[in-house]
């Protein structure tokens, strides 16, 4: 019988690789970085690599079930539109502000599960198309860019707490512990599991499937408009970019994957995807420190995505049971 410890280190193997993914690659940026480990350059890393593991995150819920979300880079820029253009004024009419477009994000993303559960679409066609009506918004709000961010706020969330840590890891922490762990460890979380592992054991031991899913794409909304509140508050303006839209979707799948969650469902961790997503913001940041140009970053993004689809594919195709990926 194997040790708890073993057992432990075996189910994170995944999240764990990302880890080691991410501090070497962060260790080879900040031993080439002209000013090296300072609080400006810790604080911009930190700014950029939140922004992505939070719609990472979102990414994760989804996929956890077997799914795929394409539009919460959609719904990341709806939020970044609509923050520039709510969270302005008194401190009381920011906080409003604030609960709007979280409140517009978690309806988008239950729009998503509701379209799933009850119009029996494929998840990847259906969020498609919602992706598209979100932009379609996002644009009407933001025809071109401006707004702006009510500054105070701003200034909290992307400046330095005491100790000279960004406050954006506190938000992601905070994040992680307020939605991630609390999801994780409740019984939709598990049945997320249980649909991801298998659709047709799940239904016929009672799993509350229509319910899961519809619960699973509201946190992925939320979690996106999460990340687009963010942005605004790091650009200080709103922009209605499918540019912007498209590099965050793909971005989040590839941290997904990078982060050891299998794209088929059943298993994985938000924790994994969010290293996962600072190993990817890390990849520009170095070629910037290594003069490179950059349009060799798809083709370094490109390769590492490639290398760790084809390894947990391998891992796959020798499992003769799905319960041997906790063993």
């Amino acid at each position: 019988m194997q040790p708890d410890w073993m057992f432990r280190l075996r189910a994170h193997r995944a999240t764990l690789a990302a880890v080691a993914m991410f501090v070497i690659l962060f260790a080879v940026y900040i031993g080439k970085h002209q000013i090296g480990w300072t609080v400006p350059v810790i604080t911009t890393a930190a700014n950029k690599g939140v922004l992505l593991a939070i719609v990472a995150m979102a990414q994760t819920l989804p996929v956890l079930t077997g799914g795929i979300d394409l539009s919460v880079g959609m719904v990341f820029v709806l939020a970044n539109c609509l923050a520039s253009h709510l969270v302005v004024g008194t401190p009381l009419q920011a906080a409003g502000g604030v609960v709007a477009v979280l409140a517009v994000g978690a309806l988008c993303g239950a729009i998503n599960g509701v379209i799933i559960v009850y119009g029996r679409l494929q998840p990847i066609i259906t969020t498609l198309a919602t992706g598209i009506i979100y932009y379609g918004l996002a644009l009407g709000l933001r025809p071109v860019p401006g707004g702006d961010i009510q500054a105070d706020l701003a200034d909290a969330l992307t400046g330095v707490l005491p100790g000279g840590v960004p406050a954006m890891l506190g938000v992601l922490v905070a994040t992680v512990l307020l939605v991630w762990l609390p999801y994780r460890r409740s019984a939709m979380g598990r049945a997320a599991l249980a649909i991801g592992s298998s659709e047709a054991a799940a239904y016929m031991s009672g799993v509350a499937m229509g319910r899961t899913r519809i619960v699973t794409y509201t946190l992925a909304g939320l979690l996106a408009a999460l990340g687009g509140l963010l942005l605004t508050c790091v650009t200080f303006s709103g922009e209605a970019s499918s540019a912007i839209g498209g590099v965050y979707t793909l971005n989040s799948i590839a941290a997904v994957v990078i982060g050891g969650t299998v794209l088929s469902g059943g298993a994985g961790s938000a924790i994994g995807s969010i290293f996962g997503a600072f190993a990817l913001r890390t990849i520009g940041d170095l070629l910037f420190v290594f003069d490179l140009e950059p349009l060799w970053q798809p083709l370094f993004q490109g390769v590492i995505l490639l290398t760790a689809v084809s390894f947990g594919a391998v891992r796959l195709l020798k499992l003769r049971n799905r319960l041997d990926l906790y063993l």
